[in-house]
């Protein structure tokens, strides 16, 4: 098993009108794989990019592709928003 940590952004959503419709949230190093959704809360939001963090994850190894990660040190101090996977 390896567990992979990904960075999350989950920015306030608006319609075409420009008022607040949401969040949006999505998972920078994967956006090739188009790893994004939405949720009417932040806590939303953050649940619903962990699921889609996690079944892409889990589809690329199906599928023999490489997992890209972000370079880390031994210690990481962050204030930004992760999801850790483990397959």
């Amino acid at each position: 098993m390896k567990a992979y940590s990904f960075k999350v952004v989950i920015e306030p959503d608006e319609d075409f009108d420009g008022n607040p419709s949401g969040w949006h949230a999505y998972c920078p190093v994967l956006e090739a794989q188009r790893a994004s959704t939405r949720g009417e809360t932040e806590a939303a939001a953050l649940k619903n990019i962990n699921d889609v963090v996690r079944m892409v994850v889990e589809s690329m190894l199906e599928h023999g592709q490489h997992i890209p990660e972000e370079r880390s040190d031994q210690v990481e101090v962050t204030v930004e928003l992760r999801v850790a996977v483990t397959v």
